[in-house]
């Protein structure tokens, strides 16, 4: 894999933008995409070193495919080169759903509302899908499915992100308790990070994780910005985990209503791009300000940095660390706890705002089988959510 730092940040910043606008279809498509760009066409680096790269992505909190693509910057073109493949991949997404917030009260009459609707009753198909892949893959034993189960009762009783927090550790130690069979994971993975560099990395992100709530009272801007780090920090399992936290973090304490909550989480599934700028529509719509473009910098920020804060905290030791069998055992706990949260997200706030009716329920339903049994594209089913929602508005 190479390190070589002369290739301008340019080229990085051009091949990541045209995948941003393009990377359709979730992180899973988008490791994908990233495959067949730097591994068969340009040969930045190998299969194996690519395999490997994405088993440390997938094994960490944070945006899986836009940590790979920050690493592969990073090894391309040095740090310059991780900024431009973060910019390149997350601006085109993050700019449309900034429109849509900034003109989403401009939307009126039935068939707009309607349409809106919608969105809402597309995120049920949708979670409902990552529940049934998250836990086919991370949930495939009995001991697993019960840590899933444990995370749901937990949930029941204690709500929020505290709920959601508490699920996690206790899921990662029942993991621990548990043991199992450690994954082969590959060969070693080249840094191109110091371990000067990857500790104060690590320190930076723990310190955050600490500092942020107790200095989010003195102003708003840093409560959002609490909200959405803590949120990027606690994030296993793939991008939709990232639902149940940030609405813990903006809908509980009442910066965004659940309708506007579930119709951006809708349009967020029609644009390329990482699902994590989400944030970008919720921090535009945030009450009371910052909002509009400074609230969608302002979680955009938030809720990546965690991600590669923890990445390159961990690139210098991941093959020694990636050995311990009790490592792994601690994060196959979690992700199988993570299962059980998107789980209890999947009832509420996702179902319990979305369907109020059964004709709700038969549009979520036929939007779930277009994309489950169909293999219909996610923007395609976006499009039969909305137009189906349109076409309810009209019927009364």
């Amino acid at each position: 894999m190479s390190n070589d730092t002369e290739h301008r940040p340019a080229e990085v910043f051009a091949v990541f933008l045209r995948l941003g606008l393009t990377s359709f279809g979730g992180p899973i498509a988008h490791l994908g995409y990233f495959r067949d760009e730097f591994v068969t066409r340009r040969r930045w680096l190998s299969d194996a070193a690519y395999a490997d790269l994405v088993a440390l992505c997938q094994f960490l909190p944070g945006p899986a495919s836009s940590q790979v693509g920050f690493a592969l910057g990073l090894m391309r073109a040095g740090w310059r080169g991780a900024l431009a493949a973060f910019a390149g991949f997350t601006l085109p997404s993050a700019l449309l759903l900034l429109a849509f917030a900034l003109g989403a009260d401009a939307i009126d009459g039935p068939l707009g509302t309607g349409a809106l609707a919608g969105l809402k009753i597309v995120a049920v198909a949708i979670v409902a899908q990552a529940v049934l892949g998250m836990s086919r893959s991370l949930c495939p034993d009995r001991p697993r499915a019960a840590i899933a189960l444990g995370a749901v009762a937990v949930l029941a009783f204690v709500p929020g992100a505290a709920g959601m927090i508490g699920a996690i550790v206790l899921g990662a130690l029942a993991g621990l308790v548990l043991g199992g069979e450690g994954r082969s994971l590959g060969g070693p993975v080249a840094p191109g990070v110091t371990r000067r560099q990857a500790g104060l990395a690590l320190a930076a992100f723990f310190g955050l994780l600490i500092l942020l709530p107790l200095v989010a009272g003195w102003a708003q801007g840093l409560a959002v910005i609490d909200g959405f780090y803590r949120a990027g920090a606690l994030v296993f399992g793939g991008g939709h985990v990232v639902l149940p936290l940030l609405q813990a973090g903006v809908v509980a304490p009442g910066w965004v209503s659940e309708a506007d909550f579930l119709t951006g989480y809708g349009a967020a599934q029609a644009v390329p791009g990482p699902l994590f700028t989400f944030a970008a529509y919720l921090g535009a719509m945030l009450d009371p300000a910052p909002s509009g473009i400074t609230g969608a910098a302002l979680a955009l920020g938030a809720v990546f940095l965690p991600g590669f804060l923890v990445l390159v905290g961990v690139l210098p030791f991941w093959d020694r660390f990636r050995a311990m069998g009790r490592a792994q055992a601690l994060m196959r706990g979690a992700n199988a706890a993570v299962v059980g949260i998107l789980g209890a997200a999947l009832y509420d706030p996702v179902f319990t705002t979305a369907i109020g009716d059964m004709r709700d329920f038969a549009l979520a339903l036929a939007c779930f089988l277009a994309l489950t049994l169909w293999k219909a594209p996610a923007l395609a089913v976006v499009a039969l959510g909305a137009a189906g929602g349109a076409g309810l508005a009209l019927l009364g």
